[in-house]
């Protein structure tokens, strides 16, 4: 327990007083310990300690948020008060707070601070190991873990009173590799909402710190990416990243509420090809983006964006429901207590289809196949995006020839939908931390291969 039941109803009575029509409470207890290993040795430590209350106070669709990283109930009440003063209109009715709900899926097995730091360098050696042994090119590999324990306790006006746990462990390889005069490098991560179980049952080192080194090489012996329209085939996965920015963003409701994305106005319209239906679900069982409530203390929920083409749903919190005239659909989220929520996605992917990567060559005489992408980003107003490309190869009469390097993908997300021609069965996600007005959250991207019949492709060679 973080604050007691008693403290808060003082808290949010006291907010209360001029008017304000809704008051939440976000409580927070946050550990986060990240070790790091560089030079085939561990070259850092860190743990930090986040403990805090932010506090929301609104009127309609106006509001104003403080937070403390004192908790003694001096501090919290005379925060309460100074955020009153921002409205003077009649005191409203206060529902009593119901009985704690404590959440209870998405549980860890293995804590992180029950496994010793031995066995967690033992990890990282293994991975250092296997990169390094992969070849000669290699010259440098990076493996970092990550360990989050998160307590939240959430309240509000109208009765909401949650805890929720949430622990999140993600293990990361970089191999980085060089002939002497050019340097690449190759990436590979799993990230979980789960303890150090992950390591036996999802996350195979050897295997993907195998990845990362087969990354870097085939970067390295790459020649430069042509440029010009053409068809394009992105593989699952991370390959998912392009529908979270290029769409995904744009169905925020921190968007869609302020008439700022390309998607406003046209749910229950057509938006994509027959073929694309796409989900933001943050109920799957200890997936990285899941949680059992969101930020406003919401059940979360499984999301269908878009039916065979169909625009069904935005993604929408609590207060720019309220200006859409519609309910939440439990989206709220948030980095932590410094920050007031707004609607975000958790897990978000392209569902299965039916096409194997071999019917989608068919047919292209020039094409580029895009394995992983890298980072990007993408304007929610307009659509337009350009991503970096991890590692491609180029089509050539309906098959896949050499890797090339430097190819970037450039285009609008509205665009794209209808573009996907083809959509493969073979789903996987990846994580991933996303930044938006209430911070960097973990969330997941993810969809099985998919063809598009044509995009715009940057590239490097002359």
């Amino acid at each position: 327990m973080i604050l007691e039941k008693k403290l808060i109803e003082k808290i949010i009575k006291e907010a209360s007083k001029s008017g304000a029509d809704f008051v939440e409470v976000f409580a927070e207890n946050t550990t986060n310990k990240v070790i790091s290993m560089m030079d085939s040795k561990v070259n850092s430590i860190e743990e930090s300690h986040v403990r805090g209350v932010g506090l929301r106070v609104a009127l309609g669709t106006n509001f104003v948020y403080g937070y403390s990283n004192n908790i003694d109930e001096d501090s919290l009440l005379s925060l309460a008060d100074k955020l009153s003063a921002s409205f003077n209109d009649t005191p409203k009715d206060i529902a009593p707070l119901k009985p704690l709900k404590v959440g209870d899926k998405h549980k860890c097995k293995i804590y992180p601070k029950d496994v010793k730091t031995e066995d967690k360098i033992k990890i990282l050696e293994k991975s250092d190991k296997i990169v390094r042994a992969y070849a000669k090119e290699i010259i440098q590999a990076r493996i970092v873990i990550l360990e989050t324990n998160q307590l939240v306790e959430i309240a509000n006006s109208e009765g909401t009173y949650v805890q929720d746990e949430r622990n999140h462990l993600r293990f990361t390889t970089i191999a980085i590799a060089s002939n002497g005069t050019t340097i690449e490098n190759g990436h590979a991560s799993v990230g979980k909402n789960m303890g150090y179980e992950m390591f036996d049952s999802i996350c195979d080192v050897e295997a993907l710190s195998t990845e990362a080194a087969k990354q870097a090489i085939v970067n390295l012996n790459a020649k430069p990416c042509p440029s010009g329209e053409m068809p394009v085939i992105i593989g699952k996965g991370f390959g998912g990243v392009l529908f979270h920015e290029a769409v995904g963003h744009s169905l925020e409701a921190t968007s869609v509420a302020k008439n700022l994305s390309v998607f406003c106005g046209k749910l229950n319209t057509k938006v994509a090809n027959s073929c694309v239906s796409a989900f933001d679900d943050g109920t799957i069982e200890n997936d990285w983006g899941s949680a059992t409530f969101d930020d406003e203390g919401n059940p979360q929920q499984r999301r269908q964006l878009i039916k065979d083409g169909v625009l069904v749903s935005y993604m929408i919190d609590k207060l720019n429901g309220k200006k859409m005239g519609a309910n939440s659909t439990g989206s709220g989220r948030r980095e932590s207590y410094k920050y007031a929520p707004t609607s975000r996605m958790s897990n978000t992917f392209i569902a299965n289809g039916t096409s194997t990567l071999e019917e989608m060559l068919v047919g292209i005489e020039r094409g580029l196949y895009c394995k992983s992408l890298g980072g990007g980003s993408v304007d929610p107003f307009t659509g337009d995006f350009n991503f970096a490309v991890s590692e491609a190869y180029l089509i050539k009469d309906g098959k896949i020839c050499e890797p090339v390097r430097g190819a970037s993908l450039v285009g609008k997300g509205i665009e794209t939908l209808s573009n996907i021609v083809m959509v493969g069965s073979d789903l996987e996600s990846s994580p991933g931390m996303c930044g938006s007005l209430s911070g960097s959250i973990p969330a997941n991207c993810g969809q099985p291969t998919i063809k598009v019949s044509k995009m715009v492709v940057g590239g490097t060679e002359a």
